[in-house]
């Protein structure tokens, strides 16, 4: 391991804590935060939304609207005509002021995120899934389904208990595009490609414009944001797809010109229409 990459993983707030943390503790704080969701009565209500959303979608499609820049590439209008359901993520309702397009869900499971997009959350009708931690700034509501997440290595065909969040809020969608049934999958601005330099996960402070997202106010003006890591990506991508393919269903990237190479590649007209 070279000097640079010593430094970067002690920089990496992931590793000090794993290095610093009793394994006991650790284990402790983590069976103490699932039994107070658990515990929670939204945490029931919520079992309750999602357990009722199972396989609702069973054989149909959906497209998981990624942040990447090339997501303004997407033919918007071609979703509303093919009257495919839609995932948005994190702060997609700052495409709003650009198109009249609008998903059917949003998924935020991200703390700074959601922190930063709370205001949003609020007011919104757009039926959204939230990780439990934003319940205490969002608080309850009928158009959210709040999920539990997990440090479990998995792929959950059931998100009702709980989901691993996999680095990147776009397996989080993978997996409840599953939960609700979808037989196929389409991914569009999943770029795969950031400028930014740092350790993976590291929380910096974003510059004045933000070029790694669709809109340059996505992290912008000082904010925090937690650096990709998109190794780790992959491997949730990968495990996403082959529990997909156990299945006889299937995830397609439509990105235009995307650098991710874990699923096959496909035009979102073509597979609109096929």
């Amino acid at each position: 391991m070279t000097v640079e990459k010593m430094k970067q993983n002690t920089d990496n707030p992931l590793v000090k804590q794993s290095a610093t943390t009793n394994p006991y503790r650790l284990a402790t704080n983590l069976i103490l935060k699932r039994l107070r969701w658990d515990l929670h009565p939204e945490s029931w209500l919520s079992r309750k939304k999602l357990k009722k959303m199972r396989d609702q979608n069973k054989g149909s499609k959906a497209v998981i609207l990624c942040n990447g820049p090339s997501l303004l590439k997407t033919d918007f209008s071609s979703l509303e005509k093919a009257g495919v359901v839609t995932f948005g993520l994190n702060k997609i309702n700052l495409l709003f002021d650009k198109e009249q397009f609008r998903p059917g869900y949003i998924v935020a499971m991200n703390p700074l995120v959601i922190e930063q997009n709370t205001e949003f959350y609020q007011q919104t009708d757009i039926p959204l899934f939230i990780d439990s931690y934003g319940f205490g700034l969002i608080g309850k509501r009928k158009n959210i389904a709040y999920l539990h997440s997990t440090k479990e290595r998995k792929f959950s065909r059931d998100v009702s208990m709980s989901i691993y969040q996999g680095y990147t809020v776009t397996y989080v969608a993978l997996q409840l595009a599953f939960h609700l049934g979808f037989d196929s999958v389409a991914l569009v601005g999943c770029d795969h490609n950031f400028n930014a330099e740092g350790a993976s996960n590291q929380t910096v402070n974003s510059g004045a414009t933000d070029e790694n997202h669709f809109d340059p106010n996505y992290f912008a003006g000082g904010m925090k944001w937690h650096l990709p890591d998109l190794f780790e990506s992959e491997v949730s991508y990968t495990m996403a797809r082959k529990m997909y393919e156990a299945f006889g269903r299937k995830i397609i990237d439509s990105t235009v010109n995307g650098k991710l190479e874990v699923f096959d590649k496909m035009p979102l007209d073509e597979f609109l229409s096929g």
